[in-house]
């Protein structure tokens, strides 16, 4: 058997996630029926992070054990002939066996894309959240410096039962709440605005929390210092809404 590792990019509008869903599609699975069309073979797709519901993908990883012969440079073709549209595998590289997408990583890269102005968007609509009110960027990049460096990111993740089949780094077991939140980047370009963290591991929803808390910061309604209270806090109920899923996108899984 041989390992293969793949980078795939989506658009994630139309699926309920990376993971198997009872009463939607997802990316895991239309991947799985694809590599059975190109090889003959029924295998497990292992993701490096279960994005979400709407989330995106430049980046993502996934790995798998195939005992087919074709060449890694010829499978991405194979497999985007059969893959939808908003699907496609970007690379494939042969790994030695002890490499695990989830597992080997040392780290993840999302990219938050806001559309700032009073009018909705079309071309973007799915790829960027549409905040009306004028956003403080100066005020959330304050705001962004308190939540670096490792912390307990208790109040800033939807679930830490273990239970939930969205848990970007887990399995089914409570999860350590503590991450390292390397960096946390806010740029304006024009009407837009783009939040780019890297952390050495994400909960659930925690990069959208944050971008949700951020916003908070940047409309006015909270003071920069109030994001470290929050934090020491561990309380999800006193952070800011969870941003929608529109907005945000796996860029790179880091090894």
């Amino acid at each position: 058997m041989r390992r293969i590792k793949l980078t795939i990019e989506y658009d994630g509008t139309a699926y309920g996630g990376w993971q198997y869903q009872k009463n939607a599609s997802s990316i895991q699975d239309e991947l799985e029926k694809a590599i059975r069309m190109v090889t003959g073979e029924s295998v497990r797709v292992h993701g490096a992070g279960r994005t979400d519901a709407g989330v995106h993908a430049l980046g993502q990883v996934a790995h798998l054990d195939l005992g087919s012969d074709i060449p890694s440079l010829k499978l991405p073709s194979a497999l985007n002939a059969h893959l939808p549209k908003d699907i496609a595998v970007a690379e494939a590289e042969e790994v030695s066996g002890d490499f695990h997408a989830r597992y080997s990583a040392k780290g993840k890269i999302y990219r938050y894309r806001i559309l700032n102005r009073r009018e909705r968007g079309a071309v973007e609509r799915d790829y960027a959240a549409h905040i009306v009110w004028d956003l403080d960027v100066d005020a959330m990049a304050t705001a962004a410096g308190m939540l670096l460096g490792r912390h307990d990111f208790s109040a800033f993740a939807t679930d830490l039962s273990g239970t939930s089949r969205d848990h970007e780094e887990e399995g089914k077991r409570p999860l350590d709440p503590v991450r390292t939140l390397r960096r946390l980047d806010i740029c304006r370009g024009g009407r837009y605005l783009e939040i780019e963290s890297e952390a050495d591991g994400f909960l659930y929803n925690m990069a959208r929390c944050i971008v949700g808390s951020l916003i908070e910061v940047g409309r006015g309604k909270q003071k920069p210092t109030w994001i470290a209270d929050v934090l020491a806090s561990c309380d999800r109920r006193l952070a800011g809404p969870t941003a929608p899923a529109r907005g945000l996108c796996l860029m790179k899984v880091l090894y």
